[in-house]
This record gives structure tokens, sequence and C-alpha cells, in this order.
């Protein structure tokens, strides 16, 4: 006796999310994006095709953001291109096999560094309680170690970290490990590293509103003005005593721009002048090498105008001389 199943209703159907969706990728994908995939999900559940037309017409969004949506989640791993369609990858297989991975591929320098491991499993779970309620996502667990080795992190480094971008509402692994890279960047391993680089942070924006009221930009510096003033402290070294000086040199101009200083810096740089003293010196000295240009340029120009009046009396006179000569013929 054959049997068969019931005609499925979808009034009674549901669609199901794996928690490891919610727990580490959700936060990381468009809003836009977050339809199209939920979208695509209920088609592979009916077996139904991803036609760029009828996804743009029911998700009300337009083609190009569907085609964009399609090329995030192909990137990011949630769907698979096969020769005619698409598979929706299995989250759940896909954090396991990963997580098994890295278990194979680091197992044994774990089990030699276990009693450095303690410290970091008691940190992983104080970040766990603190900025997850107890649920953070099984990959955190793992990227946080790798983190911390990879940037030679130490355990109050990682606190901070994790403290600073929960502060920002932004406690997802992209921006976590964006920022951790610019600490890198700084050379940041402990926590004296970290409180000097706060507070040269802390000096760098003081010097930007500075700049930014001398320079008569009422509504905030642009990112292309902030990035010559980085470029200033941060690579040429320069405290505002120095970048004063250049800012004085705009009052000659009708409209200064952060190029025309820029150029004054720039060049101060190279000549390697490193104190306002040196600088005022070297602008004194240009101020006296331009006043004797000027001397002599005046100079010249008065001699060679003597030198025309002369060869115009001169050619005068022996005009006069020529005739003259005639008269008294």
């Amino acid at each position: 006796m054959k049997l068969e199943e019931s005609d499925k209703s979808m009034l009674f159907e549901t669609t199901s999310i794996p928690d490891i969706f919610l727990a580490e990728y959700l936060n990381n994908m468009p809003g836009d994006y977050l339809k199209i995939y939920l979208y695509v999900i209920f088609l592979a559940k009916y077996n139904g095709e991803i036609d760029i037309n009828n996804l743009a017409k029911k998700l009300a969004l337009p083609i190009n953001t569907i085609n964009d949506g399609i090329k995030y989640l192909e990137k990011e791993g949630f769907i698979l291109r096969k020769q005619k369609g698409f598979i929706v990858i299995n989250l759940q297989e896909k954090t396991l096999n990963n997580l098994y991975n890295l278990k194979v591929e680091g197992g044994q320098e774990k089990i030699e560094q276990n009693a450095k491991n303690q410290k970091k499993i008691q940190l992983i779970n104080y970040l766990n309680n603190m900025y997850f309620q107890g649920v953070m996502g099984p990959t955190w667990y793992s990227d946080i170690d790798i983190w911390m080795d990879q940037y030679g992190f130490d355990e109050q480094v990682m606190l901070n970290l994790f403290d600073y971008c929960h502060g920002k509402s932004a406690l997802h692994k992209n921006y976590v490990k964006a920022v951790a890279e610019a600490w890198k960047a700084n050379n940041i391993k402990n926590l004296d590293d970290l409180e000097d680089y706060y507070k040269a942070q802390e000096k760098l924006m003081k010097m930007k509103k500075e700049i930014a009221k001398k320079m008569g930009k009422r509504s905030g510096l642009t990112e292309y003005e902030e990035a010559y003033i980085e470029t200033w402290v941060n690579e040429y070294k320069y405290d505002l005593p120095i970048i004063e000086i250049a800012l004085k040199r705009t009052t000659t101009q009708a409209n200064p721009s952060f190029e025309y200083v820029n150029n004054i810096i720039k060049d101060w740089n190279e000549r390697n002048l490193r104190t306002p003293e040196e600088v005022k010196n070297f602008l004194e000295e240009r101020k006296q090498m331009n006043k004797k240009t000027k001397e002599i340029k005046k100079q010249v120009k008065k001699e060679s105008f003597e030198q025309r009046e002369y060869s115009n009396l001169s050619f005068l006179y022996a005009n006069k001389n020529i005739e003259g000569d005639e008269n008294e013929g």
C-alpha cells in the first residue's frame, strides 16, 4: 500500500532560521541583503528558482540591489553558485567544520600552552557574560584566540577592545577586527601602549578642533582635511606651534585652503625643519633673500633705464650734429 504525503499548505508551514545565524551573522548583514537571504531560504524550501526580476518585484527592491545582494551572499558563503542555480549553505555544518579545522590545526600547540590558555578561557568567558549575555556565538571563541596571537594583544587590551566597540554600538566582527588592526598598526600590545595611544588620539582631536577654528571651518573638517592634519602630526611629527606658523601665512590668501597649508608644511618637513625656531629662522632668511633679490632687480632695472636714456640722448645729439654739419655745408 502506497502512502502519500498530503499537499503542503503554506498556511501551516514554517521556515526555520538556525540560531547560529542570529548569533554570528545577523549583525553584519545589511538590511536589504537580509530580506533577500530570508526569501532565498524560503524559495529553497520549495525548490524555487532565483529570478532577479521576480525577486525585485516581490521584495520591492531595485534590480541592482538584488544583484549586489546575491553577490554578497555568495562572497560571504551563504549561498553557493552551481552550474544551474544555487545551493543554500547549511550554516550549522559550515560553522562546525570551521571550528573542527581550527582545532585540528592548532591542537598540539594549544595543549603545549595549556597554562597560558587558561587565562584566555577566563577572558573569553568574561567577554561572553559581559557583552553577549552568555550566548556568544561559537566562532567568537576561536576568533578571539586568533586575534590575541595575531595582534599580540594581552588580556587587558582585549578587554578594552571589546569595551571600545561595545561603546560604539558596533560589536560585530568586521568592526572589532578593523579596530584591532588599527591598534596593531600603532604598536599596541599592552595597557601602557594603549594609554599612550589614547593620549595621542586625544591630543590629535584637540589639534583638529583648534586648526578648524583657526581656518574658519565652523561646520567641521572634511575627511580629506583631517587626513592632512594626521599627516602633519603622525608622519611629520609636528606640533601645533609649527602648524600655527603655517596657518598665519594664509592671512594674505583670499580663500586659503588646506592644500595651500599642506604645501607649506610639506616643504618644511622636506627641509628637515623640526622646531618653531628653525622655521622662523628659515622664513627670516628667505625674507632677507627676497629683499636682496628685489633690490638687485630694482638696481638692474634702474641701470637699464639709464642706459636707454643715455643711448637716446646720444642718438639725439648725433642727429643734431648731423643736422649742424649739413647746415654748415
